[in-house]
């Protein structure tokens, strides 16, 4: 895992996608009470989805020498430092009203990505995804370098953390530190929550921004044009990872070519099956086959058997057929609803006790119960880090 993780293996397929954030452990509680820890951070979610549609990806990330969660892309782990650490508080209904649904801490932060430990390959799309601050503009610049098309989650630019606490606040983009490199960017994404921060009028003129809206799909913002993509039904279980899971569908659909609202509705599909799910999903291999098989047929009907666009040549139009690609990754889905079933897990009702007893045995992958004392250790601040 300590190995230089900086240039793809000349040996493997083509790696197309680039991703930038650490990995992370993620404590869940409700009401004080720790409910389960698993892998974290945007990168092990994206990767997740990028893996299951086979599409082939580099990814940099750190991690402290405390890291021991199976991954299939190595990290960087530094011996100095400690893997960043997230506790994600959620609040009964009595106490929501005081608290809103969830309040996230970052407890420790391993080391920032530096612009030096990116490769010196080139790729057609990059995904800068930090979460607890270790992407810098100038990583950023970094990327927007080597990288034919950079997608952002707003994330990585307007996140602060309170020096006593780790409290994560949000900050305007034009006081982040990032807004001189937007006219640089591809997309922006920002939550429903996080788009208060981002004057979407002004940015979608520089670039496409991208708002998910949770149960109510997303919204796609491109120069004068706006398109409410649909969402995909389902039992929110854990809402953890949403939006990455969104990003790694949204990117997979545009290394596949597909028109930008095309490849929006498989992001959508994706930030669907995961909050469906505890922590890090575990996608049934019918449905990406499925999935796979319908995202062939969908780039086939409008580019033809031999053409290939461009990335300069991305479709931002809603194209003909949209409706009909949204009823067919809808059948898809519905393969997986019996392990999805199994793997619901409400955060208003379970205690310890229940999530262990039904946890099913093809659920817990990337996950496990808190049976450690990670989530015991104090609150740290962390001096000289962002």
């Amino acid at each position: 895992m300590a190995r230089d993780q900086r240039e793809p293996d000349a040996a493997a397929a083509p790696c197309r996608s680039l991703v930038v954030g650490n990995y992370c452990h993620d404590v869940l509680m409700r009401d004080g009470v720790v409910l389960a820890e698993t892998l974290g951070g945007a990168t092990s979610f994206i990767c997740t989805v990028l893996d299951g549609l086979s599409i082939p990806s580099h990814c940099i990330a750190k991690v402290g020498s405390d890291f021991a969660y199976p991954v299939s892309h190595s990290p960087v782990a530094v011996p100095s430092s400690a893997t960043t650490l997230f506790h994600a508080h959620f609040f009964s209904e009595l106490q929501s009203d005081a608290h809103g649904d969830r309040v996230l801490k970052r407890v420790r932060a391993c080391d920032p990505i530096s612009p030096s430990d990116l490769p010196e390959s080139r790729f057609a799309f990059g995904m800068a995804v930090g979460v607890g601050g270790e992407i810098s503009p100038e990583t950023l610049e970094r990327m927007l370098d080597i990288c034919d098309v950079v997608l952002v989650d707003i994330q990585s630019l307007i996140r602060e953390f309170d020096p006593s606490d780790g409290t994560v606040k949000l900050v305007n983009l034009k006081e982040s530190g990032f807004f001189h490199l937007l006219p640089r960017v591809g997309f922006l994404k920002a939550s429903e929550e996080e788009a208060p921060f981002l004057d979407v009028e002004e940015a979608r003129k520089c670039c496409c921004v991208i708002v998910t809206n949770g149960e109510d799909g997303c919204t796609v913002y491109w120069q004068g044009e706006e398109w409410r993509i649909s969402p995909f039904p389902t039992v929110q279980v854990d809402p953890t990872g949403a939006g990455d899971s969104f990003l790694g569908g949204f990117v997979s659909g545009l290394v596949e070519a597909l028109a930008v609202p095309d490849a929006a509705l498989l992001g959508n599909l994706f930030g669907s099956l995961t909050v469906s799910q505890i922590g890090l999903p575990k996608f049934d291999s019918g449905i990406l086959q499925r999935v796979k098989d319908e995202v062939q047929r969908r780039k086939m009907q409008y580019i033809g058997c031999n053409e290939r666009r461009k990335n300069s040549d991305m479709n931002f139009t809603k194209p003909v057929g949209h409706k009909q690609f949204h009823a067919s990754l809808s059948t898809a889905r519905l393969i997986s609803a019996s392990l999805t079933e199994d793997c619901q897990w409400d955060l208003q009702d379970s205690t310890p006790k229940a999530v262990e007893e039904s946890m099913h045995p093809q659920c817990s992958g990337q996950q496990r119960l808190s049976i450690n004392t990670v989530y015991e250790e104090p609150i740290q601040s962390v001096d000289g880090r962002p």
